[in-house]
């Protein structure tokens, strides 16, 4: 007895370790510089938990818990190193639907557990409120698990170019607002029959499931447009919550406390996101997003393409230059490149800023993370609020592959899709050169009326190439060297 003692007492201090190394790490995840590190302790304190797990009595399954274990982790060990950082957004979106999965999967199998205690007489009725606590939260883990796992599938089927962006049909709200409120009965039938009449065929289980599997499917459907940064947060945000409620029916220190911090810094990111996005957090929930009114407004002008040698010609003779990426330059892999450009102008005593919209991109802080892998400096790179000022004293903006964040119609525009979203203030610069390789839209389907203003010049090139054109073309000025 006094060995079970003392091993549960290490097991539980393993856990809070976890714990611990878990909040420090996402802790550092907030800032760049520590960012790297913050994953590798959080990474630990994952590992630490697991590890620890297996050292509870009357576990069962080893085998096939550790054959599991070592396939996806080689799994995932492969797609980590080899995934490109264009697929870097539904990788993420894959990886969050797992967790939901996960909790959703921990979720059924107590639901299973506690009906065929109930169904056995020998022992006798759940005793409440314990155990009636349990079940909700059971309940309520496995629906949002649920939804954040088929919601974060649909996501990344958009992100990878297997779905249409948004696919909306005539009474969808209706729809989406019934399924919804069916899995909500079908899961308090569910609590009901395990801990009223303390009897429940596992038929009633399924179809709960059903419904909240569904309910993911249709709540993701509509999504659309620049708000897919928005829907990752908050599926993040619905995973750890879900991931806290089923380590409370485990009893599991360790995953209540992950499955809470997580789910607390997805809600804080969604809250940020939504923000960014000009939209409230039940705007986000309960409307289709992406959503536009009537018809656009007619663009008017023309678009102006400019030659590399002609663009290098204002990049040299500007003093102050903003660099607005988007992920145009995620897709051409130029974040190296247009380093390197950078480098080549802070050598000429030029004033070089990237100024980064929250949502540029397909995921948070997107931008951040190819700047970061580049090794530009953090102090380099500003936000959106802080730098919107800066645009009218701006020489030469650079934009490369960014689209929507930049438009002006989000002002302007009361039809657009994205009107009222805050945008970076590119059309008050001096001059803008827009770098990009064709005249597509972005990724909310629209046109962009800053291409058509007559301070913006279109460099139509591969970012890359871009890049290289516009260095020969700044060395060729003055010989190949600086001032």
């Amino acid at each position: 007895m006094k060995t079970v003692s003392i091993v549960a007492l290490l097991i539980q201090a393993s856990y809070f370790a976890a714990a611990v190394l878990l909040i420090l790490g996402i802790k550092r995840m907030s800032s760049p510089v520590t960012a790297r590190s913050g994953i590798q302790w959080a990474g630990i304190g994952v590992l630490v938990a697991v590890v620890v797990t297996f050292f509870h009595g009357g576990m069962q399954n080893l085998t096939i818990m550790l054959v599991a274990i070592l396939l996806s982790t080689a799994l995932a060990w492969y797609s980590g190193r080899k995934v490109a950082m264009t697929a870097m957004p539904q990788m993420v979106a894959l990886y969050n639907g797992m967790g939901g999965g996960s909790a959703a999967a921990i979720g059924a199998g107590a639901l299973l557990a506690f009906a065929s205690v109930a169904a056995a007489p020998q022992f006798g009725p759940l005793p409440p409120p314990v155990e009636r606590s349990r079940v909700v939260l059971a309940v309520l883990g496995a629906l949002i698990g649920s939804v954040s796992f088929t919601g974060s599938l649909i996501a990344f089927a958009k992100l990878q170019g297997w779905m249409d962006k948004a696919f909306r049909f005539g009474g969808q709200q209706a729809v989406n607002g019934a399924c919804f409120l069916g899995a909500v009965a079908l899961g308090a039938y569910v609590v009901y029959g395990l801990t009223v009449p303390h009897h429940l065929d596992a038929v009633w289980i399924v179809a709960f499931f059903g419904a909240a599997l569904l309910f993911g499917v249709l709540m993701t459907l509509p999504i659309g447009g620049a708000d897919m940064p928005v829907v990752i947060s908050l599926y993040n945000a619905f995973t750890g919550l879900a991931v806290g409620f089923e380590g409370y029916v485990q009893q599991n220190v360790a995953l209540i406390i992950a499955g809470t911090v997580v789910g607390a810094a997805g809600t804080l990111l969604t809250r940020l996101m939504a923000k960014a996005m000009n939209r409230s957090i039940g705007n986000v929930l309960f409307s289709n997003f992406g959503a536009g009114g009537g018809a656009a407004a007619e663009i008017k002008g023309a678009l102006k393409p400019i030659e590399p040698d002609d663009a290098a010609s204002l990049l040299y003779l500007a003093e102050k230059i903003i660099i607005v990426p988007g992920y145009g330059m995620a897709v051409a892999q130029a974040q190296h490149k247009i380093w390197e450009l950078t480098q080549n102008l802070l050598k000429r005593d030029k004033e070089v800023k990237f100024a980064i919209h929250p949502v540029a991109g397909r995921m948070p802080g997107h931008m951040n993370v190819l700047l970061a892998e580049a090794g530009v400096p953090y102090d380099l790179i500003a936000d959106m609020d802080d730098v919107n000022p800066e645009f009218p004293n701006c020489d030469v903006a650079i934009v490369i592959g960014a689209n929507d964040v930049v438009n002006p119609v989000a002002k302007t525009d009361k039809s657009s899709p994205i009107y009222g979203m805050p945008i970076l203030d590119v059309a008050s610069a001096k001059q803008v050169i827009v770098i990009k390789r064709g005249k597509g839209t972005g990724f909310a389907g629209i046109e962009n009326a800053l291409f058509y203003q007559d301070n913006c010049r279109m460099l139509y090139a591969d970012g890359q190439d871009a890049a290289n054109k516009l260095i020969a073309g700044l060395k060729a000025m003055d010989g190949g060297g600086g001032h």
